[in-house]
């Protein structure tokens, strides 16, 4: 199923959000969730009959059952979704653009929903192209960090890849903690983006090497 790209004024003013520590959405990314909490369950249901759109944030404290939530998030159409034999919702969702949390609207629906305002991420609707950064360097932090996880890589498909698919991709995928998911979430660009999770691998391969007492030869 193909989905348009929206422009800014399409974009929902109200939105379902899905508060979920580590998971990271990123204009264009794809993101496949599997949902079984009947509150989202609920949300995927009112979406796919609606706007077909989520909004993913990450939480922040307070409550396990009702966190506060980092003020940006991003939202993401349903792009595809089937439903499992024990009623599960298995679901990807595509990346539109960035949000700020405005309010958090008074509901009755069991899931969350907040005003969103997409004026500081209005660029994010439009290609980046291809970002200047230096790929030789992340090629070469990239080796490092897989080889000490031990996961193996194509490198061909990295080497082609356009720049926000890799850097974006990356971003997503790898494990990093909250407060630095959040914070390659809020990077004004594709070029600092690119730089901090440069500085996060390399933070935590050196981490790794600290704690195995030793380098990777």
């Amino acid at each position: 199923m193909e989905v348009g790209r929206p422009s800014r004024f399409e974009l929902p003013e109200v939105i379902p959000v899905f508060p979920l520590a580590g998971a990271l959405l990123l204009p264009r990314g794809r993101l496949p969730l599997n949902i079984f909490e009947p509150r989202y369950l609920a949300m995927v249901d009112h979406a796919l009959r609606t706007t077909r759109t989520i909004g993913m944030i990450q939480p922040c404290g307070g409550s396990s059952t009702r966190p506060d939530l980092f003020p940006v998030g991003c939202v993401g159409r349903l792009t595809s979704w089937s439903e499992t034999g024990d009623g599960r919702f298995l679901i990807t969702l595509t990346g539109l653009a960035r949000f700020q949390v405005e309010n958090e609207i008074e509901t009755n629906t069991p899931y969350r929903q907040v005003r969103a305002c997409y004026k500081a991420f209005s660029t994010d609707l439009e290609d980046c192209g291809d970002a200047r950064f230096d790929r030789a360097r992340l090629a070469e932090i990239l080796r490092c960090y897989l080889k000490q996880k031990q996961i193996e890589a194509d490198w061909k498909s990295i080497e082609r890849a356009p720049a926000e698919v890799l850097i974006n991709s990356l971003a997503m995928i790898c494990p990093f903690d909250v407060a630095e998911k959040q914070g390659l979430l809020e990077a004004p660009t594709l070029c600092e983006r690119a730089n901090m999770l440069m500085t996060l691998i390399e933070m935590a391969t050196a981490n790794s090497n600290g704690e195995a007492g030793g380098t990777l030869q």
